[in-house]
């Protein structure tokens, strides 16, 4: 009996260790299955953060060289309006100025037509007042502001300005000017 007594203690003594076995290899594989699991959100998690900081250090960096190209752009527009600038003074020295200025002003008689016109020259154009009314055959008024050269004229019945003047001229230029990239995008 004592044997028989032994076996079945061994029985249910294994069943209950392979049971508990059973059962730990379970929670084994279970902690296994939510380790990797956490592991592979880690990684993504990780993964999109990685990804997000490299989205912000781009952004950053082509913000950085758009704000450069703009400056270097603002200077070189600079440069090319004081060069402009430049050339507008060696234009004013020459007969092409003075054609320039007569074909101005016989324009503005020609617009204006019957109604009362004052046609104003620069300050620095004084020295060429006579000349140009003899060749014109108009009044002229010298102006009280320096409007870098060319001529003004003013219909006041019909509340009208013809501006040909150099100041006028570069500043719409200069406003107007953009850079075209090399794919033709401003």
């Amino acid at each position: 009996m004592q044997t028989t007594s032994m076996e079945q203690a061994r029985l249910e003594g294994n069943v209950i260790i392979d049971t508990h076995q059973a059962a730990l290899e379970k929670v084994f594989e279970d902690h296994k299955a939510e380790a990797t699991r956490q592991s592979e959100t880690r990684i993504k998690a990780e993964a999109a953060n990685a990804k997000l900081s490299l989205n912000q250090a781009l952004a950053k960096s082509q913000l950085e060289i758009k704000r450069r190209q703009s400056k270097v752009q603002q200077e070189l527009k600079d440069k090319i309006f004081e060069e402009a600038d430049a050339l507008i003074d060696e234009f004013m020295k020459t007969e092409a100025y003075d054609d320039f200025l007569i074909k101005c002003i016989r324009k503005a008689v020609a617009f204006a037509g019957n109604d009362e016109l004052t046609i104003y020259i620069n300050p620095t154009d004084e020295k060429k007042r006579s000349d140009l009314e003899g060749a014109t055959r108009v009044h002229l008024t010298i102006s009280a502001e320096d409007f870098r050269g060319g001529v003004r004229a003013v219909i006041r019945s019909r509340n009208i300005l013809i501006d040909n003047s150099f100041s006028t001229q570069l500043k719409e230029q200069y406003d107007k000017f953009v850079f075209l990239g090399g794919d033709g995008i401003a």
